[in-house]
């Protein structure tokens, strides 16, 4: 994957992440994208009382893999590289 191929996917997936960032954003929680991997596996991390919210896993996947992989189906998986997951 080249850079420009990478900072597309960053820009997809970010926009993605847009759709979920005000329902975090009203318990005081964000989420950031660290990293895209070649083999198209996002790590993503929690920031705010979104970092050690009980609620993390789920919101992780009714919320996080459902807005990306809707609009980015090329990704793999996504993983919490802080918290729960």
């Amino acid at each position: 994957m080249t850079e420009t191929e990478k900072d597309l996917l960053f820009e997809k997936v970010n926009k993605a992440l847009d759709d979920i960032r005000p329902h975090l954003a009203v318990d005081e929680g964000n989420i950031e994208i660290v990293d895209i991997t070649q083999d198209m596996h996002v790590k993503v991390k929690w920031l705010g009382n979104c970092e050690f919210c009980s609620m993390s896993a789920m919101t992780m996947r009714a919320g996080v893999e459902q807005a990306i992989r809707s609009r980015v189906p090329e990704i793999v998986s996504i993983e919490a590289v802080n918290g729960l997951n």
